[in-house]
């Protein structure tokens, strides 16, 4: 019996394996990998140099980010668990390039965010992630739709941490301990 997934997509063939065998690695590794990296940053209102800066006014509490990466981490195991079962081909190879690019900015966001306090390369960072996140949603759809939706969420989500970051560095001038002259911190 095929699961919604694979129903939702069978013009492109079957996949190659069960893609729920591969979201329990994929799902709990993204999580855990994005809680280690916001962890050891010292992510969040327990960092020294975070707490006395002035928040933006629309900056959700700080329990809200642990739920909302959670959440974001999860689907984005999801998604690429069902892009990686799919059969290999130039357009999967294009998605996953895309998706593990778009990681990887983000995986270096909260240590040049929180960790070395530099407002302005955080922002340069999540600039390239929204575009990143564009193409890897536009890149999954063909070969999977869930697994394209399941990255739209984190498009809404990515806005609002880049208005978060623009809007700390203004509200801070002076904060920002390697200024591009961006954000005017």
């Amino acid at each position: 019996m095929a699961t919604m997934a694979e129903n939702f997509d069978r013009r492109n063939g079957p996949p190659r394996r069960s893609w729920w065998k591969i979201a329990l690695i994929t799902a709990p590794v993204l999580v855990a990998v994005g809680s280690a990296i916001g962890y050891l940053s010292n992510s969040g209102f327990s960092n020294g140099w975070y707490v006395p800066l002035e928040k933006p006014s629309f900056q959700p509490p700080g329990w809200a980010f642990g739920m909302a990466w959670t959440t974001l981490y999860t689907f984005m195991g999801i998604a690429l668990a069902l892009i990686l079962a799919r059969p290999a081909s130039r357009q999967r190879s294009l998605a996953l390039t895309l998706f593990f690019a778009q990681l990887l900015l983000n995986w270096a966001w909260s240590p040049t965010f929180f960790g070395a306090g530099y407002i302005d390369w955080a922002f340069l960072l999540i600039m390239g992630m929204n575009v990143l996140v564009t193409a890897t949603i536009i890149a999954f759809w063909p070969l999977n739709r869930v697994a394209a939706l399941l990255l739209v969420p984190y498009l809404p989500w990515l806005c609002l941490a880049t208005a978060l970051n623009f809007e700390t560095g203004k509200l801070n001038a002076g904060a920002d301990r390697a200024p591009l002259g961006i954000t005017g911190g």
